[in-house]
């Protein structure tokens, strides 16, 4: 066991900080996937999808760095990211017209296992260098993620039963996550050199760019009157 002092104690507060802070992205996926899904089913999709959210982050832990330099794959990756959002946001959006759609709890856990292969490696770097290589804090910090998504998440599904326009917030909220991805690719990044403005603006206009295509499908298949 580490030696309890006043740097162990901030570390474990730096660490639930973050936890808390990037929670939220993962929860928006998992609180989406399961959006169509009976209670039962539902309850344990949330408690699976977090689950495979931190055994993911414990097995890219140790090369998580490495990741980031890879050509190509964060660009991959906020595609990924993007097609996910449309066909969650257009099958919940079908739902409320009443467009009935077979889902499968394995069919929502694919989705968050791909969301979340995508948007841990960030997470994963930010526990890692707070836990400053102690393993008992790196496990205790990625282990601590699980109550936190699976908390929000039950949240965000009740609220988006409740109040429909917040699957289109949490949509809106993944194309800024996969827009960021791919304006941070390293092969994008040098060709463009794009300037934080530029950034911030790529991903709002990936935001925007997910809910008017989730919109366009969804009339497009939403049943005549």
């Amino acid at each position: 066991m580490p030696e309890i002092s006043l740097q162990l104690v901030i570390d474990i507060l730096k660490i639930v900080l973050i936890d808390l802070l990037l929670a939220g992205d993962n929860a928006v996926v998992i609180a989406m996937a399961v959006k169509t899904l009976p209670p039962k089913e539902r309850r344990l999709g949330i408690f699976f999808g977090a689950a495979v959210a931190v055994v993911l982050r414990i097995g890219l832990t140790f090369f998580a760095a490495q990741l980031l330099d890879v050509p190509w794959l964060k660009l991959i990756g906020g595609l990924l990211i993007f097609w996910i959002a449309i066909k969650l946001l257009t099958d919940a959006a079908e739902e409320e017209a009443g467009v009935k759609h077979a889902h499968s709890l394995m069919s929502a856990i694919w989705f968050i296992l791909v969301a979340d292969i995508t948007m841990s490696t960030d997470n994963i770097i930010a526990v890692a260098a707070s836990s400053k290589g102690n393993m008992a804090l790196l496990i205790f910090g990625l282990g601590l993620s699980i109550p936190f998504v699976v908390f929000t998440s039950s949240l965000l599904s009740t609220i988006m039963d409740r109040y429909p326009v917040v699957i289109w917030l949490g949509a809106a909220v993944l194309g800024h996550v996969g827009a960021e991805l791919m304006i941070s690719d390293p092969v994008v990044h040098a060709a463009l050199h794009p300037s934080r403005g530029v950034e911030i603006g790529v991903q709002i206009l990936g935001a925007l760019l997910v809910v008017g295509v989730g919109k366009f499908l969804a009339s497009r298949r939403a049943p005549a009157v």
